[in-house]
């Protein structure tokens, strides 16, 4: 295990579920994929062309969001499993009748030939085992001057939980979630510049606390190596539910709260830089290449 993979996931549980074909996006990732659009108004390029990262568990409504956003680009969806890039393809491709089939570009469902000038990755980095790796990844498919634009849970993400499991002295109810300050950091060592990160916590209500579980099971799952080993009885389940109960705070109406720490971050891939020396040699290319770069950060639009 290399050091700059978290140390609280187990990679094999995070394969696990990361090919679990999902039936829905859930609300809490539609919703912060709408508070994270709304800040595309403040990015100055238009891009041209995007690629949206797993939109079948980061938000297809999200996707029309986009979409509308950005009616001329050329759009590429990526998923990292065969299956869930048929499911997207099933789900966002208009039928032959719509007009807006034949109007504007077409989807593209696998990676881009040359790299886009978007991406965005809505709340897949706190499920990977290997983030830098991703991070690394995506800075791949960007064009120099391209942005990414991400989310995912932050450390104090369903702390109410944690502190559950803690007074029973069961195994940790998750694995840890990484602070916004340390993506700053993985995204600076992977090449990503100016990085700006922001948080925000979000209380959700349940009336019961089997509507709790059923939110949270299509979220996410436990990653942490030392989690419960084995399947747990009823006797287990039943302490569960009593104690998730006791969530409920006076004067809520019996609503049981829990509290998500979203994380939003965006990063420019930082052009490559010229190696000067005595004798300096550029390709024609690379001058044609740097000559577009600046004529586009020059212009007046």
């Amino acid at each position: 295990m290399r050091p700059e993979r978290p140390p609280t996931i187990a990679s094999t549980a995070a394969a696990r579920w990361n090919s679990l074909l999902p039936t829905i996006s859930p609300w809490l990732h539609e919703e912060v994929a709408r508070r994270m659009e709304e800040r595309l108004q403040w990015m100055t390029m238009r891009p041209e062309s995007w690629l949206h990262w797993e939109p079948l568990r980061g938000g297809m409504q999200a996707h029309a969001l986009l979409t509308a956003r950005y009616p001329k680009a050329q759009c590429y969806v990526v998923h990292a499993h065969a299956q869930h890039g048929e499911m997207a393809r099933k789900l966002l491709t208009p039928s032959w009748w719509k007009p807006e089939r034949w109007v504007g570009p077409n989807l593209q469902f696998a990676e881009p030939a040359q790299p886009v000038q978007m991406l965005w990755a809505n709340m897949a980095l706190h499920m990977t085992d290997d983030p830098q790796a991703l991070l690394a990844h995506w800075h791949r498919l960007l064009e120099p001057n391209g942005f990414l634009m991400f989310s995912c849970l932050g450390p104090d993400t369903i702390s109410e939980l944690r502190a559950v499991y803690a007074q029973k002295g069961w195994p940790p109810a998750s694995h840890a979630y990484t602070d916004m300050h340390d993506w700053g950091d993985m995204m600076l060592h992977t090449g990503f510049a100016e990085p700006v990160m922001d948080m925000e916590r979000i209380t959700l209500t349940f009336a019961t606390p089997q509507r709790l579980l059923q939110e949270l099971r299509e979220l996410g799952r436990n990653l942490h190596p030392e989690r419960f080993g084995a399947l747990r009885g009823r006797a287990w389940h039943t302490q569960l539910l009593q104690a998730l109960a006791a969530l409920a705070r006076p004067g809520d109406d019996g609503q049981l709260q829990v509290t998500f720490e979203i994380v939003y971050g965006h990063a420019f891939k930082a052009p490559p830089r010229l190696n000067v020396g005595p004798e300096l040699r550029v390709s024609l290319d690379e001058m044609r290449a740097n000559l577009r770069r600046i004529k586009k950060n020059h212009s007046p639009d």
